[in-house]
């Protein structure tokens, strides 16, 4: 476990908030501090609910992991996805983008960042962080948070680049994602030393997964050429946009010439495919 001082916080519970573009937040939205640093997802995520829906597969390996938590923060929680329903869920997002795109009937949302939460020490069971520790400003101090705020574990989504070898996406048309993400992700070693019982779980991808994050469509190679698509995925947007389009260019004239299925085609005759992301189970 982190060995911190703690700093105890105050949830709010504000009926509505504007924000800069003069929106107000419904009831169902608990908000701490509308004027936060702009997230990205301010500008890349406005129509992100469109392609990022749960896959069951991933539902599994979150759910097989929630035994015995009653209550939940989910922090960086989007517009929800992988929320249990059978649980007190709390929700934690930063960018009013996503918030937006909650369905009516999700969790109570907080406009808040990770580094500083706004509960007190140990007010839930559990806290998820589900795809979105490479979107914080201080890694550390976000998981310092998660730790603080929850009393018994830590369920934690991410992506080590050392494991993966098998995304094609990156080898051969996008090695830029990676010099972007090997700054973003710890390795799966170093993120299981931050914590003194610490577990990782392999989750493979499985074909036609439903969310379309960076490696759902390994198996839909055309897919990442359709520029809805694209949107979705954060790290095409946070790299040189002349090296997405070279790199797309280069899938799409190998698509065309059946360069791609060659090296390929043997791996689409598979249920799912290990591309690096992990599952960090933490005891507190």
């Amino acid at each position: 476990m982190f060995a911190f001082s703690s700093v105890c916080g105050s949830p709010v519970n504000a009926e509505a908030c504007r924000s800069d573009e003069g929106w107000v937040a419904p009831a169902r939205t608990l908000v701490r501090d509308w004027r936060l640093m702009e997230p990205i997802y301010d500008t890349i995520g406005v129509d992100y609910g469109a392609h990022r829906a749960p896959d069951p597969s991933i539902a599994r390996h979150i759910e097989e992991h929630l035994e015995g938590l009653t209550s939940l923060v989910n922090v960086g929680a989007g517009t929800g996805s992988y929320e249990p329903a059978d649980r007190s869920v709390t929700a934690v997002e930063p960018s009013w983008a996503m918030i937006r795109q909650r369905p009516d009937n999700a969790a109570p949302c907080v406009c808040a960042i990770a580094e500083s939460l706004p509960f007190a020490d140990n007010s839930f069971d559990g806290a998820m962080a589900l795809l979105t520790v490479h979107h914080w400003g201080d890694l550390s101090e976000g998981l310092r948070e998660l730790t603080r705020v929850a009393r018994t574990r830590l369920l934690i989504y991410t992506w080590d680049p050392d494991q993966a070898s098998a995304y094609w996406l990156i080898n051969d048309y996008l090695p830029e994602i990676m010099e972007l993400d090997r700054g973003r992700f710890l390795t799966t070693d170093k993120m299981l030393a931050m914590f003194s019982d610490a577990r990782a779980f392999p989750v493979p991808i499985p074909k036609y997964c439903r969310d379309g994050f960076l490696g759902a469509y390994w198996d839909r190679p055309k897919a990442y050429l359709d520029p809805a698509v694209a949107r979705g995925i954060s790290s095409f947007q946070q790299i040189d946009q002349r090296d997405l389009a070279r790199g797309l260019t280069n899938l799409e004239r190998d698509l065309e010439s059946g360069a791609w299925q060659k090296r390929y085609a043997h791996a689409l005759d598979r249920p799912a495919l290990d591309l690096g992301y992990r599952l960090i189970v933490a005891e507190l």
